[in-house]
């Protein structure tokens, strides 16, 4: 009797992306509700990274650098929406700006670091 019906070697085993993906929406989600500026930016930084390794996992981008700054473009584009006009959601409108620079600054930093990692092999 086979003991996993279904798999073979030729699988991959299961991504942990979902779960980040997961955890990242509600935990950004009760940083904007409550004002907790820390959870928030947490709470995208983990969406937004899970975002774009799920999408690299899957073979749908080539560069990581070019998904990390169209996502962190989009939360870039919504965190000036909250802050700076009639909804006046400023504390929420920052914390979603900050997240969006420091996934692009965490984007170039393993940029740079995975093509350390090629050279070095």
């Amino acid at each position: 009797m086979d003991e996993a019906p279904g798999l073979s070697d030729q699988y991959r085993t299961a991504s942990p992306w979902p779960v980040f993906i997961a955890l990242g929406i509600p935990i950004s989600e009760l940083g904007l509700l409550f004002g907790l500026f820390p959870l928030a930016v947490g709470g995208l930084l983990l969406f937004g990274g899970s975002i774009v390794g799920i999408l690299k996992e899957s073979g749908y981008v080539t560069s990581t650098i070019r998904a990390v700054s169209a996502l962190a473009a989009v939360l870039f584009v919504f965190g000036v929406a909250l802050a700076f006009t009639d909804i006046a959601l400023v504390t929420r409108g920052y914390a979603v700006i900050a997240a969006a620079i420091l996934l692009v600054v965490g984007g170039v930093v393993f940029e740079l670091f995975v093509r350390d990692q090629r050279q070095a092999f």
